[in-house]
């Protein structure tokens, strides 16, 4: 067996590591950097930096030189897009591949990228600094070179297949078998390399999506023992020629599970599985980690659970040894971006726990290529607060490019030459988010609980932004090693009350460095228990260590005040509530731990207090609410009472909109080419529905039809809604349409906008808004719920999302439709794949609008 290598020595092969304690850097390698300008244009029209869809010039040799970036960034691992030949044209949808997701030749390097030998180079000064080479891997389709017509029929595919001519530098993949792949010749139909079969229309159908084509892509046949032979010995050739680490599997829950024991394990001699082709370079643990793109919704688990069954089969056998984790990235973008309650992170750290079988090895990510930035709708505390969580729980934290230098736009450049770089390279190693990941990677490198440990859940609220928090416990030669990770995910101070930490009483908390100064040190109270006032978004990291004096039970200050038991555990109006102090003494009565908005109360003379709670902000009848009663001179607290709410919704507008107007403000506006859009009309809106439970507002969008043709997180895609909000009686706010080339009508101005598709849910405020600036995000966001049937979208915001608005009367709103991919769509005189045509670039990007609708 090879030895792990030392720093400095220049192999192609190394030891597997302990992929618990690595961090990656994901680099989609066209837009990372450009180190050989003279393999940039192949001659086949498909590089033009100025375009997001074509390539921009970043290879292997640029990857190569920034290596040390990586390192001072506190990387231990390189994960790159994959660097294999592709089809470089797809006319057909206007597009490029850039990307390295549609291969042409699975054993071959782009030369877009360079060769071989500059790959080779790329490993070996990898492994020269001890870092690993992660490649990102296909299984399950090559490129768009062919499609089905009208009329396909699975008995006879020749009768509806179509060659896509305008596929460049080839029109069908150059490496054996996959050349097989026109129907109408009897050899290629005897071969079954294929599935000929036409896009995918129903993802909830598990037929086709395990055997039509995603996104147009051309479906292997991954059950035939010939396209399972040709995929190992294609990527067994990268392990052995390449040096290659760890494979990234794409597009993972479009193949069977039972795939990958084949690609693994597989005993052919002349094709062996992937595991054993590692062995032999001395790679003994040899990581695969697949993508299943499936986000749960909150306290759900299905996509989880399906997850697992690509981690583990169904006998207990082991098959992928690790896997993306997409509940998680949902999770952390919803609590840390949009400002839902930390509860729904506290479930799913617990729950992976419970349904995965190894939880360090699933890989966590704040943002990837294929979804927004987190800073396109989050703020930069939120991402910080991210950051701290993926780096302090199980499983292999990746970042990805251009994280750590404040990216909003998900493939921009990092290369001043590459598209969307501004015109400047991104690789300043003092960048404030650069140093802070750099910090958290030290935080992770010298305290092995947070890559090794395990997570309990102590504290989440569950109705709002606010506190969330978490022990590590990691035994050590007998040695139990603890910490404590707390975070304030609200824009306002809240309080902890008598959080139960699990520790001993007098056990001392060492602040560790986290998300700026170190936490100051404190000590576990007598009863085990800490109450804490968290500053607005912040975050603490503490190491328990055992031992010390236990805080006294008898206090020197005044006793902790109390709460009577509350008269009723549901309200639908205000609550009349009491309890007992020292007499006079100055008290906070604080809903749902809300410093914030605390309500002032003072003990009598007889040491008795009364306060009506107003529960106005609370509108949702599932959420469990808690009140308690706070001494801030003391820093004591009751212990909290809980409650529900349960306000009726108000119907408020019922907006029809005409059918078939969808045509942009000129009624010229045309959809896009590709047979996804057509007469789906996505874009088409039918109907607006408000309602309203005091400040709470809840938007029904109908549209002529909803679909999930590209299988979206949110349920629904091809339409992106922005939504514009005028509340009642604020000054200031924006006329602009951030994105869309276009001023609101009637003098409307927006003080709240919602930008919602497939993929995003964002809020943003007027302030810094701009034609080119989407404005100042906000929280929480909407929540969204789909019916399919209905072809309807529901929207649900908040009265803390509106101001703390107490009534929704006078209330303007403008909705429109577009569609968004990291940007809203081109607008041109001619429509392309997924561009609009009938306007030109500068015209508003609007396709249908409302009315300005006005609450009562």
């Amino acid at each position: 067996m090879l030895c792990l290598p030392a720093v400095g020595s220049p192999v192609l092969h190394r030891s597997s590591p302990d992929w618990r304690d690595q961090v990656l850097y994901f680099a989609l390698t066209d837009r990372f950097d450009d180190g050989n300008p003279r393999n940039n244009d192949q001659g086949a029209g498909e590089f033009d930096p100025r375009r997001r869809s074509h390539y921009s010039g970043g290879d292997l040799a640029g990857l190569t030189r920034r290596l040390d970036y990586l390192r001072g960034l506190g990387a231990s691992g390189l994960w790159l897009t994959p660097p294999v030949a592709n089809q470089w044209v797809d006319a057909a949808g206007g597009y490029t591949g850039y990307h390295g997701y549609w291969a042409e030749h699975f054993m071959r390097v782009d030369p877009h990228l360079g060769s071989l030998a500059d790959y080779q180079r790329l490993s070996r000064e990898l492994h020269r600094r001890g870092m690993v080479l992660v490649q990102d891997i296909v299984v399950n389709h090559t490129g768009n070179f062919f499609q089905h017509g009208p009329g396909w029929d699975p008995a006879d595919p020749a009768a509806s297949w179509q060659l896509n001519t305008g596929s460049k530098p080839v029109t069908a993949p150059s490496q054996p078998p996959f050349h097989l792949n026109d129907p109408r010749r009897a050899e290629d139909r005897a071969a079954a390399v294929y599935h000929w079969t036409p896009p995918v229309a129903d993802y909830g159908d598990r037929h086709q999506e395990l055997t039509f084509q995603m996104s147009g892509l051309d479906d292997l046949n991954t059950e035939n023992p010939a396209v399972r032979r040709a995929l190992r010995q294609s990527y067994g050739h990268w392990i052995r020629a390449a040096g290659v680490d760890a494979y990234r599997v794409d597009t993972a829950f479009y193949v069977p599970p039972d795939f990958f024991d084949d690609f693994l394990n597989a005993t052919d001699p002349q094709a062996p599985g992937i595991a054993q082709v590692a062995r032999q370079t001395g790679r003994r643990d040899f990581l695969v980690f697949g993508e299943g793109f499936g986000i749960d919704k909150p306290y759900r688990d299905e996509q989880a659970l399906k997850i697992q069954s690509y981690m583990t089969a169904a006998d207990g056998r082991p098959l992928l040894p690790g896997m993306l984790n997409f509940p998680l990235y949902g999770a952390l973008n919803d609590v840390f971006a949009r400002g839902r309650p930390p509860a729904e992170l506290g479930h799913r750290i617990t729950r992976s726990l419970q349904l995965h079988a190894r939880p360090h090895r699933l890989v966590n990510f704040i943002d990837n290529h294929d979804v927004d930035r987190f800073l396109a709708g989050g703020s930069e505390a939120g991402l910080r607060q991210a950051l701290l969580a993926m780096f302090t729980l199980p499983g292999i934290p990746v970042i990805y490019q251009g994280t750590e230098q404040g990216f909003r736009t998900p493939r921009a450049a990092m290369f001043a030459a590459g598209w969307g770089s501004g015109g400047r390279d991104h690789f300043d190693t003092a960048a404030p988010l650069y140093r802070s990941i750099a910090e958290l990677a030290r935080l992770r490198r010298e305290h092995r609980l947070f890559s090794r440990g395990t997570p309990t859940v102590l504290h989440a609220d569950s109705t709002r932004a606010g506190a969330i928090a978490w022990r590590m416990d990691h035994a050590v030669g007998g040695t139990q090693q603890q910490a404590l990770v707390v975070m304030n995910t609200a824009e306002s101070e809240v309080l902890v009350e008598r959080l139960a930490t699990g520790a001993p009483p007098g056990t001392r908390l060492r602040g560790l460095p986290a998300l700026g100064p170190r936490a100051d040190d404190r000590r576990v109270g007598a009863d085990g228990t800490l109450t804490l006032r968290l500053p607005p978004r912040s975050a603490f990291v503490w190491r328990l260590v055992p031992g010390g004096r236990a805080v006294a039970t008898t206090r020197t200050g005044p006793p902790a005040p109390q709460l009577d038991p509350l008269p009723a555990t549901v309200f639908n109006d205000s609550a009349a509530l009491s309890g007992s102090a020292v007499p006079g003494q100055a008290l906070q009565l604080v809903l749902n731990g809300d410093l914030a908005t605390a309500q002032a109360v003072t003990a009598g003379p007889d040491g008795r207090w009364q306060a009506l709670l107003d529960t106005t902000p609370a509108a949702d009848p599932a959420l469990v609410h808690r009140v308690s009663v706070f001494d801030p001179g003391s820093g004591s607290a009751s212990a909290p009472r809980s409650f529900r709410v349960e306000r009726p919704w108000r119907p408020l507008a019922d907006v029809p909109d005409p059918a078939g107007d969808d045509t942009g403000p000129t009624g010229q506006y045309r959809y896009p080419t590709d047979p996804s859009w057509g007469d789906n009309r996505q874009l088409d809106l039918r109907r607006v529905q408000v309602s309203g439970a005091g400040g709470a507002l809840r938007l029904d969008l109908g549209l002529h039809r909803l679909t999930q043709s590209w299988s979206p997180a949110n349920g629904f895609d091809h339409v992106a809604f922005t939504i514009f909000i005028e509340l009642p009686g604020q000054a200031g706010g924006s006329m602009v349409m951030p994105g869309q080339d276009g001023a609101l009508p009637a003098g409307l101005r927006w003080h709240r906008r919602l930008r919602v598709h497939g993929w995003s849910n964002a809020l943003f405020t007027a302030d810094g808004a701009s034609a080119t600036q989407e404005g100042t995000p906000a929280t929480p966001a909407a929540t969204l719920a789909v019916d399919a049937a209905r072809h309807t979208l529901s929207l649900t915001l908040p009265a803390a999302a509106l101001g703390g608005l107490k009534s929704l009367s006078g209330v303007r709103l403008w909705v429109t439709t577009w569609d968004y991919d990291g940007g809203y769509r081109a607008l041109a005189s001619e429509p392309g794949g997924h561009s609009f045509g009938g306007g030109a670039p500068g015209d508003p990007k609007w396709m249908d609008a409302s009315e300005i609708i006005t609450l009562p």
